[in-house]
């Protein structure tokens, strides 16, 4: 379905009548006032703020016709005061028609602009459904939700990342975040995914996978077909990743750690961080060394929770520079599905930061449900 137009998805029919109201008013008040004034007091002139009014909300030809509106009452209240030859109304009808015409010409322009960016907000949407997929609900004995807040108000993916995949044994999941912004950063992380979504029930140990992933991330940071003079800038980039394996049959989980915040485990109200005890390099830095790839195991039984975030909730800061208590404002409310738990997050995060987040944040809940009888 084509997108609507910017300005009929910005204004409904009547509001948009309601607002017109207001200019048409203003031109029968300047022309009465004007008409009823002492020869010596002229508001003529005041009739180029109606065509002006209506540029800042309806489009170009809306705006038109308001302008010829408006050259219409200067020309009565010339016809009724002097005559429409007279210099000063003469002077006053051309000067309120170049008036209309510049700012009708502004209201096209606007008008324009307006539906570029909806068509650019459409292929960011877009962009955002085929990098960043949605998560399912359920895959197997999981219950998962997923969250992505973008820094940008206008931007709908940057360089937070989280995928899953089912294995035959359980699933993987990771959750991720590229150092930098802009389009190398959702272009480092569309590679991640692809990555991970192609590899991930192929490789039967997580060791591998990961080692997987960090030749991918590391062999394009490398690559000799980039721009000249981006190689030292893309020499510094890297990914902090978490990878999970969560069997089916096991009360478990099996994590990799490649630079990236903890997990938080929350069971029965009471929240723990999962602290690997060698964490390994973040993705891309691991090239040029021997990089240990070792899962660590960690109980995860049914009804726990595990929260997977990116550092862009916890150094979110409030208007004291005062850091996000991620593991404080999680603590205390059991029995929260992770829908809910989400959404309370997104709610209590954004009234920390004031509206706006100085960095992209994800969070990805994780579930494990009881089994079926």
């Amino acid at each position: 379905m084509a997108p609507k137009h910017p300005s009929d998805r910005r204004l409904s029919r009547e509001p948009l009548h309601a607002l017109l109201a207001v200019p048409i008013a203003l031109i029968a008040i300047i022309t009465v006032a004007d008409i009823m004034a002492p020869p010596s007091v002229h508001l003529g002139p005041f009739l180029v703020a109606p065509p002006a009014i209506t540029a800042s909300f309806a489009g170009p030809r809306t705006t038109a016709c308001i302008g010829a509106l408006a050259v219409l009452a200067q020309a009565v209240i010339a016809a009724v005061r002097t005559s429409l030859v007279d210099v000063n109304h003469t002077f006053q009808i051309i000067t309120l028609i170049l008036m209309s015409a510049l700012v009708t010409s502004f209201a096209a322009r606007r008008e324009r602009h307006e539906r570029e960016l909806t068509q650019l907000r459409s292929v960011a949407t877009a962009a955002q459904e085929v990098v960043l997929k949605p998560l399912p609900e359920r895959i197997g004995p999981l219950r998962i939700a997923s969250v992505y807040l973008a820094a940008e108000t206008e931007a709908q993916i940057g360089g937070d990342l989280y995928a899953a995949a089912r294995t035959v044994q359980g699933t993987r999941i990771v959750i991720g975040d590229v150092r930098g912004k802009g389009l190398e950063a959702v272009g480092d992380a569309a590679l991640l995914l692809g990555a991970f979504r192609g590899a991930a029930h192929r490789q039967a140990d997580l060791s591998a996978l990961v080692a997987f992933l960090g030749g991918t991330v590391s062999s394009d940071l490398d690559d000799p077909a980039a721009p000249e003079g981006r190689t030292e800038e893309r020499g510094e980039a890297f990914i902090t990743a978490a990878v999970l394996d969560v069997p089916d049959d096991e009360p478990l989980l099996h994590l990799i750690s490649c630079g990236h915040p903890p997990p938080l485990l929350v069971r029965d109200g009471h929240v723990s961080l999962l602290e690997v005890r060698h964490p390994a390099l973040p993705l891309g830095l691991t090239e040029s060394v021997e990089a240990d790839f070792s899962p660590e195991a960690f109980s995860f039984d049914h009804g726990d929770v595990v929260l997977l975030y990116t550092d862009g909730v916890i150094e979110a800061r409030d208007a004291n520079g005062t850091f996000y208590p991620l593991a404080q404002r999680v603590a205390g409310k059991p029995g929260k599905s992770p829908e809910a738990l989400l959404a309370h997050l997104c709610k209590d995060l954004m009234r920390h930061v004031g509206g706006h987040l100085g960095d992209d944040a994800a969070m990805v809940a994780i579930e494990r449900m009881p089994r079926s009888p």
